[in-house]
Order: C-alpha cells, then sequence, then structure tokens
C-alpha cells in the first residue's frame, strides 16, 4: 500500500463526487430535508421525535453510502477504469482506502449538515455530547460503505446493485429499532436483529441520548459496528475484480 497513490484516489474519487451536483444535493439536502419533514410530523410529540430524528442522523449515511459506492465501484469497473488502474502500481488497499476516505467525508459532510439542522433549528436533544452522535454517525457510514464495496462485485448492472439494497439495508432499517423498539419484537426477530451491525449503531446512539457521559456501553456498541465495516472492507477487497463480465 502507497499513502500516495492512496490519497490520489480519494482526491480523485471526491473530484468526480463534487462535479455531480446532483449527488452531491442528494448527499447533503435530502437528508436533513427528510428531518425537518418527521420533525413537523412529531411536532406534537418532541420526545418521539429525539429518538427518531437521532436514529435517521445514522440511518441515512448508512443508506446514501451503500447505494453511492456500490453504483460507484460498479461505474468504475465497468467503464474500465479498474482494469486501467490494476496495470498500474495501485493496489487494491490503496483503492479500498482511497473509497473509505472519500466517502467518509462525504458522509461527514452530510452528517455535519444534517446534524446542525436537527440540533439547532429542529431542537433535537440528547442528554450526551454531540461530537458522540457525530462519530457514531460517521462510522455507521463507514459501514454502509463497505457494504456497498462488498455487494458491487456481485452486480454487474447499477440496478442490480439498487436491488441490493432489500437485502442488506432495508432489514437492518426493520430491525435495528427506528420502527419498533427491538426489545419488544419476538423472539427469533430479537435475534436476528442482534446479528445486524446497525442495531449497534442505535445502541450506541440511545447511550448518548439517555447518559450524558459517554460510556463504556457505547464504546462496546461502536466497537462492534467498527468491526463489521472492518470485515466488510476485508471481504470487499478479496471479491474487489478488474471488471464485470
Amino acid at each position: 500500500m502507497s499513502l500516495r497513490i492512496t490519497f490520489i484516489t480519494a482526491g480523485r474519487i471526491l473530484r468526480q463526487l463534487l462535479n455531480d451536483h446532483r449527488t452531491v444535493g442528494l448527499i447533503l439536502a435530502v437528508p436533513a430535508l427528510i428531518i425537518a419533514l418527521i420533525s413537523a410530523i412529531m411536532d406534537e410529540a418532541p420526545q418521539v421525535f429525539d429518538k427518531t430524528g437521532l436514529i435517521l442522523l445514522a440511518a441515512f449515511p448508512f443508506m446514501l453510502m451503500f447505494m453511492i459506492t456500490s453504483i460507484t465501484l460498479l461505474r468504475e469497473r465497468t467503464g474500465g477504469t479498474l482494469e486501467r488502474l490494476m496495470t498500474t502500481p495501485t493496489a487494491k488497499l490503496d483503492l479500498v482506502v482511497g473509497y473509505a476516505l472519500a466517502f467518509g467525508a462525504a458522509a461527514a459532510a452530510q452528517t455535519a449538515v444534517a446534524a446542525t439542522v436537527a440540533f439547532a433549528f429542529l431542537g433535537l436533544d440528547t442528554a450526551g455530547p454531540a461530537w458522540a452522535v457525530f462519530l457514531i454517525c460517521i462510522v455507521t457510514s463507514m459501514l454502509g460503505m463497505a457494504l456497498g464495496l462488498f455487494v458491487s462485485a456481485f452486480a454487474t448492472t447499477e440496478f442490480q446493485a439498487i436491488q441490493f439494497m432489500p437485502v442488506f439495508v432495508v432489514p437492518q432499517l426493520f430491525l435495528c429499532g427506528l420502527i419498533w423498539p427491538a426489545d419488544q419484537m419476538a423472539g427469533w426477530l430479537q435475534g436476528v436483529s442482534d446479528a445486524l451491525p446497525l442495531t449497534y449503531a442505535v445502541k450506541a446512539l440511545t447511550e448518548v441520548q439517555l447518559h450524558p457521559d459517554v460510556t463504556a456501553d457505547m464504546w462496546a456498541d461502536l466497537a462492534v459496528v467498527l468491526g463489521a465495516a472492518v470485515v466488510a472492507t476485508v471481504l470487499g477487497a478479496a471479491t474487489l475484480r478488474r471488471r464485470t463480465n
């Protein structure tokens, strides 16, 4: 791995994102607007919004990074960019870490905008520090990026990449506690929920919501999410192919 090549890769991906104004708008504006809509719907129940809005701050980067990473990498593979890069000294790890840095920066910008809107203008309130929420959301976005990297190896078209969302993303959203508390689900669903990394992101956010100080449980839950992201990244690097046939 070469740090120089890694940063060059990250810069190239960031330039591609910045040149796509619609994608920039999707990343920065849409999550904040949807959270604002949820706030308006729950205007009479601010405590419900405190929980739901907090989870959405992590759920949106998770979903969007999955979608953008899988599509972007698939485009580079089908367009022959990966094949050309792999004839150079660029290693797989350079590509993977470069993608992680670029999309991590995009996720950080998205989280900063959405969190600023939620905390400053929509009255989102947590007992714990805002920086802990920001950190959890960034790690969760990296999980979405890693999963997108992994599934892109199994898609041959952008439509197929999007079709992986109901398999890897939607079940996690349903079972993480966003729609219904996980501890109130049927026993077997609780078992499935405990096996999904997004559940631990929600648990970490709940710790921040309830406790004024950062707790050991929050760090433990965040470590699970980070570990899942690392495993998915390693699997994505292992399945990284030059092109899609």
